[in-house]
């Protein structure tokens, strides 16, 4: 199993996503500072997965997710839990 995640850091009020396999390992890959992506961030949050079954399926959600590049988008994603119309 895959996921998508959104996590979202309360000092820079910024949202990131990614892609994984590990969603745990992940978040504290991130909190540890070694992304260079997410060193800024501090204290990241999950706020937001989906699962897929392929690779190929994450991947390609997360790159549908970072074209739209709408703060609003996301922020609806993550509030309802579900994928907005």
């Amino acid at each position: 199993m895959f996921f998508l995640y959104i996590l979202w850091s309360r000092s820079t009020n910024k949202f990131y996503i990614g892609q994984t396999k590990d969603l745990n390992r992940r978040l504290i890959y991130h909190n540890s500072g070694y992304n260079k992506s997410s060193k800024a961030g501090g204290n990241w949050e999950l706020v937001y997965a989906e699962n897929f079954n392929t690779h190929n399926e994450a991947v390609k959600r997360e790159k549908e997710l970072k074209r739209k590049k709408s703060r609003d988008y996301i922020q609806r994603l993550v509030k309802n839990r579900e994928r907005p119309e």
